[in-house]
This record gives C-alpha cells, sequence and structure tokens, in this order.
C-alpha cells in the first residue's frame, strides 16, 4: 500500500512539474492613436494614385470592423517614409520601446525581477534585426547574460500561441525557469506606397500596430494563473499561397488570398473537436475562446463551423474594433483582456486558436 501511494505521489508530482502557468500578460501601444476615417484617407493619399476613384477603398475600411488604431510613426511620417530600410529603421527604434514596456509591465504583474527570466523568445513579422530586438533590449531590461534566447520570425499571426506552445514545450523540460514571450507587431510598417491592389487596401484597413508580453512559469515554480494542458500545430497542405509577403525592394508586399474563410471553414472544426476530444473535453465544456481577430470574415467562419453561442467571442470582436489586427500580438491581447475581464471560474476550460501563413492553425488547451 505505501508503495502505491508513493507511486501515486510521485505521478502527481511529475504531472505537476509538466504544468507550465501563465503567469502574467501586459500589453503596449504605441501613443499615436486615430480613429478609422483618418486612416482611410491616410490610406488614399498613400496607396491610390491621385484623383483615384476611392469607392472600393471607403467599403473596406468600413467593413473592417476597426475603430481605432495606433501607429508606430506620427501619422504625418508615413508619407514622408521612403524605403524598406527607412520602415525597418523605425521597426528597430520603436519595437525596443514598445518590448521594453511591456516585459517590465508584464514581470511586474508576475512579481518577477529580470534576474528571474531564464528564456525569452521574441516574435514578428513586420520588421527585421540582427543583433534581434530581444539581445537589444536585454541589458536595458536587466535580464541576465545567459539568457536563452530564441528570435522567431515568419510566423506572422499564429505567433502568439505558438509562442506560448512553444514556451511550454521548454518549460516542460525546465520546470524551475521562467520564460518569457515578447510579440511585437508594427503591420503600418509593411503598407506598400502607391499599391493599390486589394490585398494591401485591405491590409490598409485591417492591420495595427503593438506589443505584447506573456511570462510563464514551470510547474516546479508553484506561480498562480492558468494552466497550459496541450497544444496542437497544423499545416495545411498546398496553402502556401493563402497569406504571406512578398519580399521586394520595397519592403514587405502583403499576399492575403479571398480564401482564408473557406480554409478556415474547411478545416477548423476537425482540428478544435479532434484535439478537445483526445483531452475528454466538448466544445459546450470551454467557457472562455480566446481567438486571433483575423478579420470579420474569419471571425464568423470561426464562429459558425464550432457552432459557438452568439456572445463567445465577444472580447476578440472588441479587440479588433478598438485596435484593428495586430498579427501575433492580437491574440495575446485577447487573452491578457480575457483574464482580466472575464474571470473564468477555476477549473473549467479555455481554448487559444489562432492561424497564419503557410496556412497554418496553433490551438493551445488552458486551463483556469
Amino acid at each position: 500500500m505505501d508503495g502505491k501511494r508513493a507511486g501515486s505521489k510521485s505521478c502527481r508530482l511529475a504531472r505537476e512539474n509538466c504544468m507550465t502557468r501563465i503567469a502574467a500578460v501586459r500589453c503596449a501601444f504605441p501613443p499615436h492613436r486615430y480613429p478609422q476615417s483618418t486612416l482611410t484617407d491616410m490610406a488614399a493619399r498613400v496607396c491610390l494614385p491621385e484623383n483615384a476613384d476611392r469607392r472600393l477603398l471607403d467599403r473596406l475600411h468600413r467593413n473592417a470592423r476597426v475603430d481605432y488604431r495606433n501607429l508606430a510613426l506620427p501619422i504625418e511620417q508615413y508619407e514622408k517614409l521612403n524605403g524598406f530600410g527607412a520602415a525597418n529603421d523605425a521597426f528597430v527604434s520603436v519595437a525596443v520601446d514598445l518590448g521594453l514596456e511591456s516585459v517590465k509591465a508584464a514581470l511586474d504583474a508576475a512579481e518577477l525581477e529580470p534576474t528571474d527570466v531564464d528564456m525569452i523568445m521574441f516574435t514578428s513579422v513586420t520588421g527585421i534585426a540582427a543583433p534581434s530586438v530581444d539581445a537589444r533590449l536585454a541589458t536595458a531590461l536587466g535580464l541576465r547574460p545567459d539568457v536563452k534566447r530564441v528570435p522567431v520570425f515568419g510566423l506572422g499571426c499564429v505567433a502568439g500561441a505558438a509562442g506560448i506552445a512553444r514556451i511550454h514545450d521548454y518549460l516542460r523540460g525546465w520546470p524551475d525557469h521562467v520564460a518569457v514571450l515578447l510579440s511585437v507587431e508594427l503591420c503600418s510598417l509593411t503598407v506598400q506606397r502607391g499599391d493599390s491592389s486589394p490585398a494591401n487596401l485591405i491590409a490598409s484597413a485591417l492591420f495595427g500596430d503593438g506589443a505584447a508580453a506573456v511570462v510563464a512559469c514551470g510547474g516546479g515554480r508553484g506561480a498562480a494563473g492558468p494552466t497550459v494542458v496541450a497544444t496542437r500545430s497544423h499545416l495545411y497542405p498546398g496553402s502556401e499561397h493563402v497569406m504571406g509577403w512578398q519580399v521586394g525592394d520595397t519592403g514587405f508586399r502583403v499576399m492575403l488570398d479571398a480564401s482564408v474563410p473557406a480554409v478556415v471553414r474547411r478545416y477548423l472544426a476537425d482540428d478544435v473537436h479532434g484535439f478537445l476530444a483526445e483531452h475528454g473535453v466538448t466544445a459546450g465544456e470551454v467557457t472562455a475562446w480566446v481567438c486571433h481577430p483575423g478579420g470579420p470574415k474569419v471571425l464568423e467562419a470561426v464562429s459558425d463551423v464550432l457552432g459557438l453561442p452568439a456572445d463567445a467571442l465577444d472580447v476578440t470582436w472588441r479587440s479588433l474594433a478598438a485596435n484593428g489586427n495586430l498579427s501575433s500580438s492580437s491574440v495575446l491581447h485577447v487573452l491578457g483582456d480575457t483574464l482580466a475581464t472575464r474571470s473564468p471560474e477555476p477549473g473549467t476550460w479555455g481554448l487559444i486558436i489562432a492561424m497564419g501563413p503557410g496556412f497554418c492553425s496553433e490551438l493551445v488547451l488552458i486551463r483556469w
């Protein structure tokens, strides 16, 4: 009997050591905030030929269901921003500032010091830097010289959820460690001047700028916060053309195919229901759907194929209206808002959902 009890205790401790806790989520925005109507007028000046018919642009901006967005730079500077180099220089400068702000706030909320951080993962798809942004802010933050750094580029909108999944993988191997996920996306710096293609006009209507930091602790640290139970990645075949960048002399030119909602409708329901079933959970037991705000048609597709209650994605819709689509930062903003405003019952289930270039999805099952 004593042996059975000892074995049971050993298994319980092993499970607890595999539990990643999301200790804090904090967000940051550049100070330049504008209503959608102002940004529509700027897009007309920057993207359209002089005296062009702007009815398509106006319709796309109205239908985006975005009310306000923040910009990396004051609005008057965008018409003077000349070339990829200038845009990328602005990205590096603003990304470091927002990274400092969001990581400091997240560590304070988790009641941890910068020297407690063992690993930092940085993700962005709107600018490039070597040394990477995480290296540039390490000294200013006060991180240890031996901190492990993982800069990630290319995952796009899915990287917020994928980043949580990957730091969970790390913390399962290092249960006494603290990991930070930092996402900074400055989408306004990628909008192409003189490009009146539908994809560029949609980008000018939908995407905003912001940052988010997540502090997560391994099971050995006994931290508070929701637990990461399991993760699932899915790369869909033959969908590379659906979303991404065409990189050229002027920087990142968006690829955004009209088939994105159709891909969601084709694949997501089977992915979600199959993933939940593997862990003995049904969609009806999920009390918080933490979904990336990919845009109105994508959110409608998610709600339809999963058969969600009318208010299930309210936090996501509010995030879209208030900030636009922040690429990888958005789902982390939705997670932070859910933690701050929804307060799900302890022991209930939550699901983080994001999709991005590949085309791919990332699912993270959490327990409050």
